[in-house]
């Protein structure tokens, strides 16, 4: 079992920035592809970005590509998700999620282990 708690989340203005951290235990991570999700009210949840265990390919949705950077370091069994010049569509909830398979992963169905998410609000 993998437990995933995400932090850092909270108000920002727009244009602003937020560093989310997801920190892993039970288990180290570093097996794991790693993916950000968000919940806006009254919308599905969608995918943010991912990076396998390596770190060494990533994948961005069109809508935070160039503003936002994942990153993970194993040593810490933690992954990042820098966020810049955010914009009010940006308010949500964040959520990391873990998978055992490999290969880049930008749906839901592929994530084994869920937190219980992190809320960012972009005031504008």
């Amino acid at each position: 079992q993998v437990q995933l708690v995400e932090s850092g989340g909270g108000l920002v203005q727009a244009g602003g920035s937020l560093r989310l951290s997801c920190a892993a235990s039970g288990r180290t991570i570093s097996s794991y592809g790693m993916g950000w999700f968000r919940q806006a009210p009254g919308k599905e949840r969608e995918f943010v970005a991912t990076i396998n265990w390596s770190g060494g390919s990533t994948s961005y949705a069109d809508s935070v590509k160039g503003r936002f950077t994942i990153s993970r370091d194993n040593a810490k069994n933690t992954v990042y998700l820098q966020m810049n010049s955010l914009k009010s569509e940006d308010t949500a909830v964040y959520y990391c999620a873990a998978t055992s398979t490999a290969g880049i992963r930008t749906t839901e169905r592929w994530y084994d282990y869920w937190g219980q998410g992190t809320q960012v609000t972009v005031s504008s």
